[in-house]
């Protein structure tokens, strides 16, 4: 049986322009190829769990324009479910800026349109959705209150509670509380903690503040170095990365998140979960843009069987 996947969050365009480097603050410079890329944490996070295998449903806001049924076609290709994504016809959908220099690294921009619509209502009219999922996977690109709603109906049913606190912003306890698996990376690490990141000691301590705070398992994404996880029954450990030449960092860390979750969907250790997730996250960095970069089951597997990535999917571009 296939693994339930339950995604609550943002839809976006991403609008993307490769240039030599990131521009500085009132700098202008020139780019060379530019791309309409379907993009939003959550529909990245759910068309990578797709891709890997997943049952995937998507409940979302979108503007009542041509982006919205762009991003509603490239859903359903991918064979995800959006009965419950909602059109506003007062709010554009979600646009995302996004600058990619030649080191693959990224600056993004986004304005959230619709997204910021969501409402509890809109999450509550999905509960049977969120009831009948084995993981929910949520981010921050919605309202907070939209976020806190979804998670209370998971636990009320027993469904396991991942969240992506991107972009990096405090967090009320009540939601915390909530919260099975925390996926931060170290900014918003240091954001939730006020706890430096850069050492074993460091990383120790901060997880120790949010496993403190009721979460019951923190994995912080440290790129290149892979992960450290910590939960309420084990110490923390590292989880290795897989060496790779980024081309574009975009939605890997999406990329990550929906690797964990399938295979914790699946009734994997936590640990084996980020293994997953880490190979997932690798492949998405070899390739360009955000769903379109997301790795197939197939090309995870390969990886973490040890086979090279440039056998997997070629010369990386």
């Amino acid at each position: 049986m296939r693994p339930r996947i339950a995604v609550v969050g943002s839809l976006n365009m991403d609008l993307v322009i490769r240039a030599e480097h990131i521009p500085e603050p009132g700098e202008t410079i020139l780019g060379s190829d530019f791309q309409t890329i379907p993009g939003g944490k959550g529909a990245n996070q759910a068309v990578a769990a797709a891709r890997l295998g997943a049952e995937v449903s998507m409940v979302g806001g979108l503007g009542n324009d041509s982006f919205a049924e762009i991003l509603l076609d490239n859903l359903a290709a991918y064979g995800i479910s959006t009965s419950h994504v909602i059109k506003d016809a007062l709010a554009p959908s979600g646009v995302a800026l996004i600058v990619v220099d030649e080191a693959g690294e990224n600056s993004i921009v986004v304005a959230s349109g619709a997204n910021m619509q969501v409402s509890e209502a809109d999450v509550e009219a999905a509960e049977a959705v969120i009831a009948g999922a084995d993981v929910l996977i949520l981010q921050l690109e919605i309202p907070l209150v939209a976020v806190q709603r979804a998670a209370q109906i998971a636990a009320d049913h027993g469904v396991q509670v991942l969240l992506n606190p991107a972009p990096a912003r405090e967090l009320p306890a009540e939601l915390l509380t909530l919260v099975d698996v925390l996926i931060p990376n170290e900014t918003e690490t240091a954001l939730l903690t006020g706890q430096r990141t850069d050492s074993d000691t460091s990383l120790e301590e901060a997880t120790q503040k949010l496993l403190k705070q009721g979460v019951g398992a923190v994995v912080i994404t440290l790129g290149k170095n892979g992960a450290y996880i910590a939960s309420q029954e084990q110490k923390g450990q590292f989880s290795r990365a897989f060496t790779i030449d980024p081309v574009d960092t975009t939605a890997a860390g999406d990329a990550f998140v929906a690797g964990l979750a399938v295979h914790l969907a699946e009734g994997h250790s936590l640990e084996q979960a980020v293994t997953w997730g880490n190979a997932a996250g690798a492949l998405a960095a070899l390739r360009f843009g955000a769903q379109t970069s997301a790795p197939s089951r197939e090309e995870v597997e390969k990886l973490i069987a040890g086979v090279e990535p440039e056998k997997i999917i070629g010369k990386a571009r």
